[in-house]
């Protein structure tokens, strides 16, 4: 008689099957929302590091980490990689802000990764929170405030909203009923006038991005009508990348180039 490793959870995989190489082609083929998981795995990754660095190691160390991963509208032009590193970073001193952005992500994320595929679903994360810095980027340059190139924001909220206006695209395009969308989307615009300190500018930014790019990737341009979904949303990804760096280049003629060292955070 073969003997079996007594185990607490008989019916529940071993993490060396979940993380396997095996394991991972097999869900990624059966269209499961496994870049929904990776982008989660690596949020929560990075924000036990940055507790452990506020708790046990050095709060130097933590403060370094933040300064450079969060987005400031005063430094984004040296430091244009704060535009994808300001999306995987939360506050270490409240589980509240990352505990409430993965929910929202996983209420959201795979419903649309499952529709999209994993590569265009990706796409459209990382556009539209590019979209959010973009749009502490606009504020920043209207506002006529110096305060607001020196507001520095981290966070994956501004992706988030965007793949709320994507939901909303998609529910409208197939006639479903918006009211539970439109009931959880107010929640979240309404946070900032609840809660302090946080990036109003990203979630609008990256709302309208997230929302119009879907828009154009479902009702574009009728030649690419028929090409899959990873093809038009990269093409229209691209060009609002591009469309992006303009407006970024011409908002940044007007940075009063202070000292970015002098910061407060909000938390996207």
């Amino acid at each position: 008689m073969a003997h079996q490793r007594f185990s607490l959870f008989p019916d529940s995989p071993h993490m060396r099957q979940v993380f396997s190489a095996r394991s991972i082609r097999a869900r990624w083929r059966n269209n499961d929302p496994v870049v929904t998981v990776a982008i989660m795995l690596v949020c929560i990754a990075l924000w036990i590091v940055e507790l452990l660095l506020l708790g046990f190691l050095a709060p130097q160390l933590l403060n370094g980490l933040l300064q450079f991963g969060m987005f400031q509208p005063a430094s984004a032009f040296r430091e244009p990689w704060t535009f994808i590193t300001s999306m995987f970073l939360h506050e270490p001193r409240s589980i509240f802000h990352i505990l409430f952005n993965m929910l929202t992500l996983w209420a959201v994320g795979p419903f649309l990764e499952r529709l999209m595929g994993h590569w265009a679903y990706l796409v459209l994360y990382a556009v539209s929170g590019i979209g959010g810095g973009m749009g502490m980027m606009v504020w920043a340059a209207l506002s006529g405030n110096q305060f607001n190139w020196l507001t520095a924001s981290y966070g994956a909220s501004g992706a988030l909203f965007g793949l709320f206006a994507a939901c909303l695209v998609v529910y409208r395009k197939v006639g479903e009923d918006l009211r539970s969308m439109l009931i959880w989307m107010g929640i979240n615009f309404l946070m900032p006038l609840i809660t302090p300190n946080i990036a109003w500018q990203a979630h609008l930014g990256g709302f309208v991005v997230g929302g119009l790019l879907t828009l154009l990737t479902i009702d574009g341009v009728p030649a690419l009508r028929r090409t899959s979904t990873l093809v038009r949303i990269g093409i229209y990804g691209g060009v609002f990348v591009v469309i992006m760096a303009v407006v970024f280049a011409f908002c940044n003629a007007g940075n009063p180039a202070l000292q970015p060292m002098v910061w407060t955070a909000n938390l996207g």
